[in-house]
């Protein structure tokens, strides 16, 4: 055991003239915006001078959301998934920091074997059976001299960091998913209530039309005329019931519920969708740092990482390997005498193993870990490219809903008008009864476009919120890494 010892006192001096191959990471060069400016697309949203992206969803002090939410963090499979894969990841770097230490190992052999009398090979009256056991203690050493090891380290901490970010992107997105759905949920809410008073109001106007029809007042033309409008805000509020109802069903699946509840869903509902579009508000500018806390970047530029330090652990395979071995143990043909002092048995030695042909498997070993850092990079350029793209469609689709709402508002009023004087003129016999059904359905769908512009409204700041990397916090570990 003596000798094992000096073994490892002998490897952990030679560390000390080791060197690593291979590049060292540099971050790719970009050109990047140092600010995002909302005004600079034309918006008129309400701003804040302050916005905590991370929490920005409790500006809507909806507390109905903001439970929906927690709830999809702790039973969501998706992010279940994600934490089990940055588990699997951390188990790696475990592995390979043991290729630092040395390897131990205690193996224990018995063997019992008859030599031939024919052969030759025993001298004469000699038992040709015989007995061996042995009981041995070997530890074997590699010396990184080449720093395969470290880049292993490198490699394996990256990956780990990699599937940590994977894992924020996996929660912004479920985050940004069931804000949109639930924005989404109360807009259906919204249209179903819109669907049903209409339907009531159509009702109403058919029996009076009936009354109408009977007196002799109205012909048949008009009263089928009614009717036809019942039917179709009746087909307009079962769409719209049927809206709600896969909604409900789809925000269940994102709060990791039980197939039962997924079958029967129930969903709280807080504000309504005019409510929460009144308090939406965003900040005036929007630092481009910010999306270095993007996740997916975080986790493109981590694999970059991975995939430049595997170019040093592919190269050293060009160089000799340089392994020290030390062993003790006992060797006996009689099993009670196996642990006997003249049954000792021990070995220190050292081997050096150079590559001298491969028929180019190591050119190509260095050549794809090469290839493999390319496409790293062009996925992280690529992806800090969608990161801005989805910035600034977010802005330029934010300030064009807001001029939208603002026109639709004024056409509604005006249809509410055009309604009033089209019943007015029907009334007193100016026109016919085909004017105020062209008043009334384009009111309706005024209405009802307005429901969705909001929407599509709270969507596009939701998109803003994920586009910035709004929903996790950035790791320690990953702040300090960058």
């Amino acid at each position: 055991m003596q000798k094992i010892s000096l073994s490892i006192i002998a490897a952990s001096l030679l560390l000390a003239g080791c060197t690593t191959l291979g590049p060292d990471y540099q971050r790719p060069a970009l050109d990047v915006p140092s600010t995002l400016n909302l005004s600079a697309v034309g918006n008129n949203l309400k701003n804040s001078p302050v916005a905590d992206w991370r929490l920005w969803f409790k500006s809507f002090q909806d507390p109905v959301l903001e439970k929906l939410l927690d709830e999809a963090a702790a039973n969501n499979q998706d992010l279940a998934l994600a934490a089990a894969r940055v588990e699997e990841a951390r188990t790696a770097i475990t592995v390979a920091a043991a290729n630092h230490s040395p390897s131990v190992d205690a193996t224990f052999n018995s063997t019992k074997s008859r030599t031939s009398e024919q052969s030759g090979k025993l001298p004469s009256g000699v038992n040709p059976i015989a007995k061996d056991f042995q009981l041995s203690l070997g530890a074997s050493y590699e010396i990184d001299f080449w720093g395969k090891f470290s880049r292993a380290d490198e490699a394996a901490r990256a990956r780990m960091l990699s599937q940590e970010a994977n894992r924020g992107v996996v929660l912004t997105s479920l985050y940004a998913n069931l804000i949109q759905s639930y924005f989404a949920l109360r807009a259906f809410d919204a249209q179903h209530k819109l669907a049903e008073t209409t339907l009531q109001t159509r009702v109403e106007n058919l029996r009076l039309q009936k009354q109408r029809f009977s007196a002799g007042v109205i012909g048949e033309l008009d009263l089928h005329q009614a009717t036809s409008e019942v039917s179709a805000a009746e087909v307009a509020t079962a769409q719209a019931k049927q809206s709600v109802s896969n909604m409900e069903s789809a925000l269940a699946v994102l709060l990791g519920r039980s197939p039962v509840n997924i079958a029967k869903p129930v969903i709280a509902r807080g504000s309504d969708i005019n409510v929460l579009y009144q308090r939406l508000s965003l900040p005036t500018d929007l630092p481009s740092d910010l999306l270095n806390r993007r996740p997916d970047i975080l986790a493109a530029e981590q694999t970059l990482i991975a995939a430049n330090a595997d170019i040093g652990q592919a190269k050293t395979q060009f160089f000799p390997s340089i392994k020290l071995v030390s062993g003790i143990g006992y060797e006996s043909p009689a099993l009670q005498d196996l642990v006997s002092p003249t049954a000792m048995l021990w070995s220190v030695g050292a081997n050096l193993a150079q590559p001298i042909f491969r028929a180019g498997a190591t050119t190509a070993l260095v050549a794809g870990a090469e290839a493999r850092k390319n496409q790293a990079v062009s996925q992280y350029v690529q992806t800090v490219q969608n990161a801005f793209r989805d910035v600034h469609d977010a802005l330029v689709n934010l300030s064009a809903n807001g001029q939208i709402q603002d026109a639709t508002k004024r056409r509604i009023t005006a249809l509410r008008d055009t309604h009033r004087l089209a019943q007015l003129r029907y009334q007193n016999g100016y026109s016919s009864f085909l004017e105020v059904l062209n008043a009334q359905r384009d009111l309706f769908q005024a209405e009802s476009s307005l429901i969705d512009i909001q929407r599509a409204h709270l969507s596009a700041a939701v998109s803003l919120y994920k586009a910035v990397g709004g929903g996790w916090e950035v790791p320690q570990s990953l702040a300090t890494a960058r």
